[in-house]
């Protein structure tokens, strides 16, 4: 059973930082890409950031100002954010695709296409 568990939102004032993770379980975690997605206060489609797999993309929203990666060992995807602002604010969501080769845009960027998403984790932008 594919499990997808994100942690590390909060409250951050703008210009502060955060270290988003999700636990992976249920399979097999280096054959798979994984995603970050996010979904804004107003909007009803998650929005792509970022994707790690056979290559690292990013969308414009998340390009030299978020960063992902993974620990293959703790089967955990991260996602740092830097110099948040308002606008960042929402639900923060991983997402897994069974194709390690997945990070190509644009089809990763449609979250149609992946396979199973987790909860999310909430972020707030407060001064």
């Amino acid at each position: 059973q594919v499990r997808l568990v994100e942690s590390g939102g909060g409250s951050v004032q703008p210009g502060g930082s955060l270290k988003l993770s999700c636990a992976a379980s249920g399979f097999m975690f280096d054959a798979w890409s994984m995603s970050w997605f996010r979904r804004v206060p107003g909007k009803n489609v998650r929005e792509a950031l970022a994707c790690n797999g056979g290559i690292n993309d990013y969308t414009d929203s998340a390009l030299h100002l978020f960063i992902i990666s993974r620990d293959s060992d703790k089967k955990t995807v991260y996602l740092q954010m830097n110099n948040l602002e308002p606008e960042d604010a929402g639900m923060y969501f991983c997402a897994a695709k069974r194709d390690w080769n997945y990070c190509n845009p644009p089809l990763w960027r449609a979250e149609k296409n992946m396979d199973y998403f987790g909860r999310g984790t909430l972020v707030t932008i407060s001064s």
